[in-house]
């Protein structure tokens, strides 16, 4: 299963990279945050499909989450999850790494990967705020590409 999610995230990369070489980086960006927004909202009602949960709380909402082809295909997480909140970080990220590798700049991922997550959480629950703690553009400490904050709303 992992290969097939990593294909997919090679396709997505490759189809990325060819439209930011024709049209730039703000146009690919555009395409992808539209493209993942969909995919948070679409993978949510699969797994609600599969899972079959009256009630979406912040822990179920973090299992479900894990199942997501984001996720699985971040190799290198912490996930911190409480009753009332849970934070789910990349410590090490297969996309930035390659971009670096390539001679790349950083990807500014964050509209990207705050669409997809926030779509994926109201899917299940519209009671819950994602909220970006850490993200490229922004800096980022050393051992944390991004920092996800789940809660509920007050």
């Amino acid at each position: 299963m992992y290969l097939q999610i990593r294909n997919i995230w090679r396709v997505d990369g490759l189809y990325f990279l060819g439209i930011e070489k024709g049209f730039g980086t703000d146009a690919a960006s555009t395409i992808d945050e539209e493209c993942w927004k969909t995919m948070g909202a679409l993978e949510a009602r699969q797994l609600k499909e599969i899972v079959r949960a009256k009630e979406w709380s912040i822990p179920r909402i973090m299992e479900a989450l894990r199942l997501t082809s984001w996720a699985l295909d971040q190799r290198d997480k912490a996930i911190e999850v409480e009753k009332e909140r849970a934070v789910f970080r990349v410590v090490s990220c297969n996309t930035q790494l390659t971009r670096i590798r390539k001679g790349l700049p950083e990807f500014p991922c964050r509209p990207v990967r705050e669409g997809y997550l926030k779509a994926f959480a109201q899917e299940l629950s519209p009671g819950i705020n994602v909220t970006c703690k850490v993200c490229p553009p922004g800096p980022h400490p050393e051992g944390a590409w991004c920092e996800w904050e789940f809660s509920k709303s007050t």
